[in-house]
């Protein structure tokens, strides 16, 4: 399907793959915030402030304490990365 200028709104389905693939977002966060995002996190200290990596569909792709080992994460699953404030 071609695209005009009168037909530029994306669908709901269209737009909840944008970036799939190929666009990250990394964002600074607690380790006290991480069970619900990371299933099967093992035992972490509490009060911790480490770097994650999400796929633009909001799925865990890495967990780091250090933020260029997070955006190395990303270059090397050729992603594009956002930061998320």
């Amino acid at each position: 399907m071609t695209r005009t200028d009168e037909n530029l709104t994306m669908t709901s389905g269209e737009f909840a793959h944008l970036g799939e693939g190929s666009v990250a977002y990394l964002r600074k966060v607690s380790s006290d915030d991480l069970r619900g995002r990371f299933p099967g996190l093992g035992e972490i200290a509490p009060g911790l402030e480490l770097w994650a990596l999400f796929a633009a569909n909001g799925q865990p792709i890495l967990l780091s304490d250090a933020r260029d080992r997070a955006l190395a994460g990303a270059m090397e699953n050729d992603l594009t990365t956002v930061a998320i404030h």
